[in-house]
């Protein structure tokens, strides 16, 4: 158990999260994305669009993906809200969590998103259990795309699934990557069995970055120019993206 001050709590967090950075630059180090980097580098290269999905929390890895400064171009965020913004339901239905438990929110997410046979789709879920996630793994599988998968192993073997096939994401994807959060994501205990720190979303975006970092790496190898974005706040950014996102027009809007 943690002690409960500010100063030691927040020094043990501090180590809980370089350790798993450690662990996971060494998985890196080793060749442990490199199935998933190949994946994503064929995709680009094949003018698919790397396409990412995350519910609750792991919508940050899915940000971490798609259309963020220092990221590759041809990517997207699906995100639930669209079943509202583009979709027929209430927008009272994005204030409930039963959303991501929801197993028909798929086809209508994917009715809407335009899908080239090229496409790569990388889906985040620290459980990987719930429905809406391991829903969305087999639609795609079944549709004859590449799944990968960034998951905590721990926590999801450690609990039942929800979707009524009885599988979990790291079930189905063809590449799954262990993004080492603990059961239930905190990782301090503290006075009176509170349980805080919780460690998914930061382990989430470094293997994001690993993955962009990996695809432009081994393109620039090849001697190829990788379509990454420029921060929109520099002189010029603005004009480098746009020309870039013309080649893909509708495929690489996020909402």
């Amino acid at each position: 158990m943690t002690d409960s001050t500010p100063q030691t709590a927040q020094t043990d967090f501090a180590g809980e999260v370089t350790n798993r950075l450690r662990r996971l630059q060494d998985h890196v180090a080793a060749g442990g994305l490199d199935a998933a980097i190949d994946l994503l580098t064929t995709c680009v290269r094949s003018n698919g669009v790397i396409q990412a999905f995350g519910t609750g929390h792991s919508e940050g890895f899915a940000m971490e993906v798609a259309g963020r400064a220092g990221g590759l171009i041809p990517t997207r965020r699906i995100t639930l809200r669209e079943v509202v913004l583009v979709g027929g339901r209430d927008v009272e239905e994005l204030f409930r969590p039963e959303l991501e438990r929801d197993p028909t929110v798929v086809e209508e997410l994917l009715a809407h998103t335009e899908i080239h046979a090229e496409d790569v789709f990388v889906i985040a879920s620290n459980s990987g259990v719930n429905s809406s996630i391991v829903g969305m793994a087999l639609a795609l599988k079944e549709r004859g795309h590449s799944v990968i998968a960034v998951t905590s192993l721990e926590h999801t073997m450690a609990v039942e699934p929800k979707h009524q096939s009885g599988k979990r994401l790291c079930e189905i994807a063809d590449v799954v990557i262990d993004n080492l959060a603990p059961f239930g994501d905190a990782t301090l205990e503290l006075d009176h069995g509170i349980k805080v720190g919780a460690v998914s979303s930061l382990t989430a975006a470094f293997i994001a970055q690993a993955l962009t970092l990996g695809v432009v790496s081994r393109m620039l190898e090849a001697g190829e120019v990788p379509p990454v974005f420029l921060s929109a706040n520099i002189p010029g950014g603005d004009e480098h993206n746009q020309v870039l996102k013309d080649r893909y027009g509708v495929r690489v809007r996020s909402f």
